[in-house]
């Protein structure tokens, strides 16, 4: 079992290096709990890009969906990060709902279908990013915080789909939501073949205005958590600063924050819980 737990490490520092940063200011012996969850929310992301096309990605999420709800324990057992999650749900007492819904969102991701509104991007958001959050103050603090958890996931997951929106756009994928698209007249064709304007620049920075709200929003509730609980929002710390520079940017344009400018920022927020959302 430590080796599932050691190859959940491994895959967290590749592949999300924010959220191991983070871990690392979580007590050791809490830390294997979190790398498996964050492996688990990794490989669900990435499925689209492992199966190519919808069929095999809706067999691997059945798959999930039947590992957590206890379906497959024998070839769970020969996965190193299915292991490592069953092992923590367990130890953690860990609710399984959550977790199947977050397993059931990503199968918007498999297919070219749009987001029709700004409050099914939220829903979406609310059943992906948050649902990990949530789970993960659980294991460091023994707590449940929808409260923070919500908006925290939020913000950080616009902050995400902006972030990726060159990538999405390529593979002929939208998760800006239509009807801000269609307020600010800006046409599905222009935006497929690459192309910037006015409303599209003005759609981001409506999105980039409502994930700021719910850093707020999150930055507020997160003063009646146990300081415990706190490693678990520390990758907020990158969140404003991000969506800060990408104000400067065009939509289509890669936008990043140095490595050490993003370990710098989650280090100063360990140190003081006000600059995680601020």
């Amino acid at each position: 079992m430590e080796d599932a737990f050691a190859h959940c490490a491994d895959l967290i520092r590749i592949s999300d290096r924010d959220r191991f940063i983070a871990s690392l200011f979580a007590p050791a012996d809490r830390r294997g709990a979190l790398h498996a969850l964050y492996a688990f929310d990794a490989e669900l992301a990435r499925v689209r890009d492992v199966a190519h096309t919808a069929l095999p990605g809706e067999i691997r999420l059945q798959w999930w969906s039947e590992v957590i709800s206890r379906e497959r324990d024998g070839e769970a057992n020969a996965n190193p990060v299915a292991a490592a999650l069953l092992a923590t749900i367990e130890r953690y007492q860990l609710r399984r709902e959550p977790l199947l819904d977050l397993v059931e969102a990503r199968r918007f991701d498999l297919y070219e279908d749009p987001m029709r509104a700004l409050d099914d991007l939220e829903a979406y958001l609310r059943r992906t990013s948050s649902s990990v959050v949530s789970p993960a103050a659980t294991i460091l603090a023994g707590v449940e915080c929808e409260a923070v958890a919500i908006p925290a996931g939020i913000a950080s997951g616009l902050a995400q789909i902006l972030r990726a929106f060159p990538v999405h756009v390529a593979r002929r994928q939208l998760f800006l939501p239509i009807d801000m698209l269609e307020r600010h007249k800006v046409r599905l064709h222009d935006v497929f073949a690459g192309r910037s304007s006015p409303g599209l620049a003005a759609t981001f920075a409506e999105l980039r205005d409502r994930a700021r709200r719910h850093l707020t929003a999150a930055g507020q509730e997160m003063k009646a958590l146990p300081r415990q609980a706190l490693p678990a929002f520390l990758p907020l710390a990158v969140v404003r600063p991000w969506l800060d520079r990408s104000e400067r940017r065009d939509p289509f344009a890669p936008v990043e924050l140095a490595p050490w400018r993003r370990q710098w920022l989650i280090w100063r927020a360990a140190r003081n819980s006000d600059r995680i959302a601020g």
